[in-house]
């Protein structure tokens, strides 16, 4: 099967069952952001200019579970700012897990490691030892790290541990040049691709989460998914990069370019993934046919944004993951008082101006799951998608020239390095290969500073 049989089981239940009752909306995946505090300031991403004002904000944990419950929808995405961050973020992922859900923790895999480490010193035996040398072989862990682990944890909090119900959801928007250029960071791709192979050892399941926009070179995220296809990433959500209001607001402000050189139009995006299709059939992607179809131009689809709603610090956000009208003390408040009929793109034509160039996964993927513009055979088109064999691990995916960026000398900084050394001063300097703690290849600020205002995405 392409994905696992209890997955597709619990959220095929759920559709049938609000199907059958009528109920007119209802959520399917919840958007929770615990927090907006992030370590990168990604190009293209708004969260930290639109909640500036509450970076230091937390929803408290128990808060986080009772909106899981409120919403019930069948899988929570843990989002944010990074969710690796949130001091509770073990006991959130452990208290959604016990409610019966799904969980993606959505993240840029810096710290993705440490969280492993923490888990393996919380189960360790003598008889992991096996694992530790293999990790230590692989040089995913620091012998250090494998000291840690091997003496154990002390208390009873929880670790992130394996489960067929959870996802480790790494954003990941091309290869290594071009990653680390829309995350403003170089060797933050080095971390990740360390962070999916420590994973996949442990028996996590990983995904990868990639954002297209203007500049994308389509041949770039082919050869993306092939390299995390031969890593044994377990599949991959897409989605065009949208000019949202925040977004284009950070655009401006922050980085003085015109968000028009950066994210994508309606044609735009059919052009960029008029490939899809073909995409779905070689590599596990996340999201229907009827969606991969309305990506690549062949069909039109209503906007669903009620079907994954989003529940951050302020409250329950509407009308959807990335506009914002306003926020709401209930769920059930915010399906009511929203005038749903005033957004998305019918037929063509944007009923709300900022809905023209939209067509991201979060407001359109569940259309094509609950039928709202259903034609003859999408359901059998769903249930062959999920059900068919899984596609093959891609065998030659080590033949992608991935480290293209930093670690081939050739990183977005590289230039000013390069003006450094003439220069005679190198002592601010640090290579591809000398890496913080966390695994990323950190910027000195001599570096940055020579860099100047390079913020090009």
């Amino acid at each position: 099967m392409r994905f696992p049989l209890a997955l597709s089981a619990k959220i095929a239940a759920h559709i049938i069952k609000h199907k059958t009752r009528r109920t007119p909306r209802f959520a399917m995946v919840l958007q929770l952001e615990p927090l907006h505090t992030c370590n990168l300031s990604c190009t293209g991403c708004g969260r930290i200019r639109e909640y500036s004002t509450n970076l230091k904000d937390m929803v408290p944990l128990d808060r986080c579970l009772a909106a899981a419950t409120e919403c019930a929808a069948p899988m929570v995405s843990i989002c944010g700012g990074e969710p690796l961050i949130y001091p509770q973020i073990e006991e959130l992922v452990q208290g959604i897990l016990e409610q019966g859900r799904i969980v993606y923790i959505c993240t840029n895999g810096v710290f993705m490691r440490r969280k492993m480490v923490d888990y393996l010193a919380a189960i360790y035996t003598p008889a992991l030892e096996p694992k530790l040398q293999e990790l230590l072989r692989e040089s995913l862990i620091t012998p250090k790290q494998a000291d840690t682990i091997r003496q154990g944890r002390t208390g009873n909090r929880p670790v992130i541990r394996p489960s067929k119900w959870m996802y480790w959801n790494v954003h990941v928007d091309g290869l290594e040049y071009t990653h680390d250029l829309i995350v403003e960071r170089e060797g933050v791709f080095k971390e990740c691709v360390e962070a999916v192979r420590m994973a996949k050892l442990l028996g996590f399941q990983v995904a990868t989460n990639t954002t297209v926009y203007r500049e994308t070179d389509v041949q770039e995220i082919e050869d993306m998914f092939k390299f995390f296809s031969w890593l044994g990433v377990d599949g991959h959500t897409i989605s065009p990069g949208y000019d949202y209001d925040a977004a284009k607001k950070d655009m401006v402000r922050r980085l003085g370019k015109d968000p028009e050189e950066f994210f994508l139009t309606r044609a735009m995006t059919r052009d960029k993934f008029k490939d899809i299709e073909r995409w779905g059939r070689q590599f596990t992607i996340f999201g229907t046919p009827v969606y991969q179809e309305f990506l690549a131009g062949k069909r039109e689809l209503t906007c669903t944004a009620w079907a994954i709603p989003t529940y951050n610090v302020r409250g329950w956000k509407a009308p959807c993951y990335l506009m914002t009208d306003g926020h709401y003390p209930t769920y059930q408040q915010m399906l009511d008082e929203v005038d749903w009929d005033k957004y998305g793109v019918v037929d063509g034509v944007a009923r709300d101006p900022r809905c023209e160039n939209c067509m991201t996964h979060c407001g359109y993927d569940p259309s094509g799951a609950l039928g709202t513009n259903y034609q003859r055979g999408d359901n059998w088109k769903n249930f062959r998608y999920n059900f068919w064999p899984r596609p093959p691990r891609f065998e030659a995916g080590h033949q992608i020239d991935a480290f293209n960026g930093c670690s081939a000398g050739k990183g977005h900084l590289a230039e000013a390095r390069a003006a450094i050394k003439q220069n005679g001063d190198v002592g601010g300097t640090t290579t591809a290969d000398s890496c913080a703690s966390a695994g990323t290849c950190e910027t000195e600020p001599a570096v940055e500073n020579a860099a100047g205002a390079r913020k090009n995405g």
